[in-house]
């Protein structure tokens, strides 16, 4: 699949590279799922993006590289160490411009939105951080995004744990439970890819 699909920047392998070598490098998605996402940019048009758990920068950096010059993605994060490392790759990569990063809790940027700009402003929401606040993420996302839009949700498969009746872990309930939802609600169209950890597409009727 590797060899014969990936097209991956010197700049992005660095920084995925990079990142492989950090203790949390497990948050880190495919290059592979990134490549996806940028196709989903590109295909749907999107020239604002909302992304949720931003980390060293890698999913940014593949969304932002394929929207236009003048698109803006708003990245949500809480640490100022990870996204240090991503400053400088976005820099590197000629995109920092096109990111706004807001280092405060998710759940009050999206609300900052909402109240700043309403509703069906952003045309993608990639949402990849702390599981148990998923299903709230999506309720803003929702909102926020435009009908036509799409909603990603990273860790949907979990490695598997969503599968076992055995691992009641909250993480693993809290990803459940979406799935669960997001199956019975006929506001989104669905398909969950099984590529990297799982990742659910939900476009916005």
């Amino acid at each position: 699949l590797l060899e014969h699909s990936l097209r991956e920047s010197d700049v992005k392998r660095r920084l995925r590279e990079l990142t492989a070598s950090l203790e949390w490098s497990g948050m880190q998605i495919a290059p592979e799922q990134g490549q996806f996402m940028a196709l989903l940019v590109e295909l749907i048009g999107a020239q604002r993006i909302i992304e949720i758990g931003t980390f060293t920068g890698y999913s940014a950096l593949c969304l932002a590289e394929a929207m236009p010059v003048d698109g803006t993605l708003i990245c949500c994060d809480l640490s100022e160490e990870w996204t240090g490392i991503a400053r400088g790759f976005w820099r590197e990569a000629g995109v920092v411009e096109r990111i706004d990063l807001r280092l405060a809790p998710a759940l009050e940027t999206l609300d900052g939105l909402l109240a700043q700009e309403g509703e069906g402003q952003f045309d993608l929401a990639f949402i990849d951080a702390d599981k148990t606040n998923y299903s709230q993420y999506f309720d803003r996302c929702l909102t926020l995004v435009r009908p036509g839009g799409l909603i990603l949700f990273d860790n949907t498969l979990w490695g598997g744990h969503v599968a076992d009746p055995q691992d009641q872990e909250e993480d693993t309930r809290a990803i459940r439970a979406l799935n669960d939802r997001l199956l019975g609600d006929q506001r989104v169209t669905l398909s969950l890819v099984p590529i990297g950890d799982g990742l659910t597409l939900a476009r916005k009727r």
